[in-house]
Parts: structure tokens; sequence; C-alpha cells
């Protein structure tokens, strides 16, 4: 165990290291400089007064933001003599899950290349490129044909290998409490029950003003949200990330949403963030990827067809063509379970002077992976803050969905946590559906995956995704996918097979998030 104070230490080592090779760090340096010209800076008092010049010039304000992101971000330390896997995932068993999970995917990337006979990267012709730079805002004109070309992976394959996850430490020993569960996840993690999970979520409760109610017995809904708009207002006007996240776990105002999000995520759309996603772009334009085509081929199978997100189809396109090339990305590996796949130069195969990550970002997409940035899509025009906003969603968030480990945000977890609260809160439910050969999880974990984009309306989808952001984690995509079965019992209860329960719950997009998640957490007798 690490002692409190060496952990803090080295919490703050981590935190000054990375800092100091960011643009931010420059911009202080630079702003400190010029303050020495300032009258009201003194010799003898320079080190105060520099500072109270970078408090009250808003600098000190952006720093503690950058602080706060990190410390958001990044695991907390380890001890100094664990090795670097065990930052990635502690578990063994999990490591060698998710390895053998990447080695299938890249069979499957791999036989697709060999079969249709296209290389993995290839630089474009002149004549090519100056036709996508001619067409880059309006490429969803574009009909390539994909008719041969696969999503390499869909959620259910993933749960296939969710399902046959299994702790050694657990074959041959008796565990009773762990044998009583009835779901497909047979991993013994740690999940909250429903007073952690009231007390993990407070602010949503019965009491509390949200927005995304429609009525209160406490405050009228008008009362509230004015007086929650004039506050959202300030906290934007003080800058704080930290007093934002708090904020947002009451909802988000419409028009407030894309500002507020912007200040969590520590997003400011500087010009060099500006000139780095026109750099992504010129790498679109240059070179043609494999993974391009599997871009192209899930924004039509999902977004395309969605009646919400249609019309950001030629966003959609720049956002996660940019994303495939970037390398910042690969950055969130040193914290995630998964590792970025490789790929050789022609005729070196197996010489590691010779391997690059394929893709750049290390990240192969599946299908309705588009959907992760479809909603944002709602919110932010300016494709440089689309694609910023996006990938710190994604770093963050997003590929906690489609990785094996035991994190509390992982799929794993997830999916544990979804089963143990139907179990326990929903007992005749769940043992009537299993008997049926319709396990519940089977229907809510394409939702899980998707953080439910796609499913929900996008005002509700936008209301969930506010709570995900507040309290800096996902476990409320379980709880909500619990909530629906709970909405839905009485006529679950009714149904005979696997079809006929994917009918009942094949529409969520007239569900009220809130009052759902309300409902579950703080009216279940427990």
């Amino acid at each position: 165990m690490l002692d409190p104070d060496r952990g803090l230490s080295l919490t703050i080592a981590r935190v000054v290291q990375r800092l100091q090779g960011s643009s931010l760090h420059s911009q202080l340096e630079r702003q400190a400089r010029v303050s020495l010209h300032k009258p009201e800076i003194k010799l003898e008092s320079l080190k105060e007064d520099i500072k109270e010049f970078l408090k009250t010039s808003g600098w000190e304000k952006k720093l503690q933001n950058a602080v706060y992101s990190e410390l958001n971000v990044f695991p907390m330390p380890c001890h100094p003599a664990a090795p670097p896997e065990h930052i990635k995932e502690p578990l063994a068993y999990m490591r060698k899950a998710q390895g053998s999970w990447e080695k299938r995917i890249l069979k499957s990337l791999n036989s697709m290349c060999t079969e249709l006979n296209i290389p993995l990267a290839q630089k474009r012709p002149a004549n090519e490129q100056k036709e996508l730079l001619n067409k880059w805002n309006e490429m969803g004109t574009d009909e390539p044909d994909l008719s041969l070309f696969r999503p390499v992976y869909a959620p259910k394959d993933f749960l296939e290998v969710l399902m046959n996850l299994r702790n050694p430490n657990y074959e041959n020993g008796e565990q009773p409490s762990f044998k009583n569960h009835l779901g497909l996840i047979q991993v013994p993690l740690k999940v909250k029950d429903i007073p952690e999970l009231k007390e993990y979520f407070s602010e949503l409760g019965l009491n509390i003003g949200q927005l995304g109610i429609d009525d209160s017995a406490q405050v009228p809904p008008e009362f509230f949200e004015n007086e929650h708009v004039h506050i959202g207002q300030k906290v934007l006007a003080e800058q704080d990330s930290a007093a934002a996240q708090q904020y947002v776990r009451q909802g988000c105002p419409t028009a407030l949403r894309a500002d507020l999000w912007a200040l969590i995520l520590n997003i400011s759309n500087q010009p060099e963030d500006i000139l780095y996603y026109e750099q992504l772009k010129s790498n679109v334009i240059q070179h043609d990827l494999l993974v391009d085509s599997l871009i192209y081929k899930d924004v039509k199978l999902t977004a395309s067809n969605d009646d919400y997100y249609f019309v950001f189809e030629d966003y959609l396109y720049q956002v996660l063509l940019c994303f495939s090339r970037d390398t910042s990305v690969l950055e969130h590996f040193t914290y995630s379970s998964a590792t970025p796949p490789k790929s050789y130069i022609r005729g070196k195969l197996g010489m590691e002077e010779y391997a690059v990550f394929y893709p750049p970002n290390g990240v192969i997409p599946f299908h309705g992976f588009s959907m992760y940035v479809a909603p944002l899509c709602f919110l932010y025009h300016e494709p440089s803050k689309l694609y910023q906003i996006f990938r710190e969603m994604y770093v963050r968030f997003f590929f906690r969905l489609h990785s094996i480990s035991s994190h509390p945000s992982g799929i794993v977890s997830l999916c544990l946590l979804f089963e143990t609260l139907l179990q326990t809160h929903l007992p005749q439910l769940f043992y009537h559906l299993r008997e049926i050969g319709a396990q519940p999880l089977r229907i809510s974990f394409k939702w899980m995956v998707r953080a439910f984009s796609g499913y929900l309306a996008t005002d509700q989808l936008l209301l969930l995704w506010d709570r995900i952001l507040g309290y800096n984690s996902l476990e409320i995509l379980a709880v909500l996918a619990a909530a629906v079965f709970a909405f839905r019992a009485v006529n679950l209860m009714e149904v005979t097979s696997l079809a006929a329960a994917e009918a009942v719950l094949a529409d969520l997009s007239t569900l009220k998030v809130m009052p759902l998640l309300q409902i579950f957490l703080f009216a279940t007798v427990t």
C-alpha cells in the first residue's frame, strides 16, 4: 500500500512533469516575463508580485484547471515498485483476455486486408488529394463502393468474449456468494449496491432540483431552471473546471452546455489547437488508410440512418478521419488496459525498428464507433473544437467501453453492476428473462457500449452525458439500463422469448432519463 504522503508527492511530481511540456507552461513563462515591465512588480517582492499578477490576469485559474484536468484523467500513482502493466490493469487475467481480444481484432483486420488486396496505408495520388480537399466539407455526397468491407467487430462479438471471462483463482475454489450470481458475467469484481449508489449520486436525489424533471413537489420547475441558468452563467464567468463539474451534476441548461463541457474538459480551442487540427486534416488528404473505409462504412450503417444525426454526416467523416491520424491519442494507452496495434513497413516484418502503430492513433473503429461523435455535433459547429471535445471525451471515458479491464467505469464492471442491480432488486423479472433465454445483458449491452447514443432522444442523451461528466464516471449507464428494465417490467414479465423482450425494449426514444434514474435509485426499497 502506498503511503498517502508519498502518493501525494508522486502525484504532484507527475502533474508538474506533464505540465512542463505543455503550451500552458510556455504561455505562463511568457506572461511572467511580460509582467516584469509593469510598474507594480517590485524587485524586493518579485515572486509574490508575479504570483499576484498571474492571479489577477486569470492565468492562475487556467493553471488550476489544467491541474484539475490531469487529476481527473490520470489514475492515482501506484507503488513505485509496481511494474508498468499494473498501471494499465492490475489483474493479470484481464490483461491476458484483453491481449487475446486484440489479437482477434488484428486477425480480422489483416484477413480483410489480404482478401481485398488493399494495403493498410498508401499515399494518395495528387489528383485524388486535390479532389478530397475540394469536397472536404461535403464528403457525405461521396458514395464509395463499400460492399466488400465489413466492420471488424460488433458489440455482440465483444459480449461473447466478456461472457467467457473467468478468474482462474476462483475456478476450483468455492465462492458461495459469487456462485449466486446468475448473469452472463462471471468474474468477481466489487460493484456498488443501491445504498452506495444513492450516496455516490446524492445530487440526483428526489428533493434536489434537476434539469430534465418536468415537475417537482419542492420547487416549481421554471423557478429552478431560471436560478440554475443564473448560477451556470456565474460558473462560466469564473472559468473554474471543478465548479463546472459539480454544477452539471444537476444538468446543463441547453444554451450553456457547450461552454460548460468545454470548461470541464479544459478545451479552449487556441490557435495552436486549430493548427494541430489542420495538420491532421493534411495527413488525411495525403494518405489513404484501410481504416478510412471502415469509418465510411460505420457512418453509412449507423449515423446516416439515424433521424437525429444524418445531417451531421460530413462532420463525422472529418472528425473520425482526423482522429485516426492523431498520435496524441496514444498517450491514453498508459492508463488503458489496451495496447495499440503495430504494423511493419513492407518487407521488414518482425523488425522492431520498422514497426509503426496502426492506425496512428492506435484505435481500430468498430460497428457503432461513430455514434460517440454524433451527439456532440449538436453542441459544436466549429470542426476543430468539435474534434478536441470528442478526443477528450474518448480518452477520458469512451475507451473504457470497448476494452477489457477491472476499472469501475470499464465495460466489465458496468455489465456486472447492471446484472447485480437487476438480480437484487427485480429478482422475479431477472429469473423470468433468464428462464426464457432472454438474458437481460444481451439486450442492454449495446446501449452501454454506445453510452446510449442512438437509442435515447438527443435531449435526454445530453442530460445523461451531463452526469457522466459531472461524476467523472460511466457507472450511471448501468444504473439507467437497469432502470429501463424496471420501467418496462410489467410488459417484460409477459414475454416468452428473447425476440419478444427485444421488441418491448426496441424503442427508448420516448423515455425521460432523469425520472427513471431518480425512481430507480431513490424510490427502490433496499
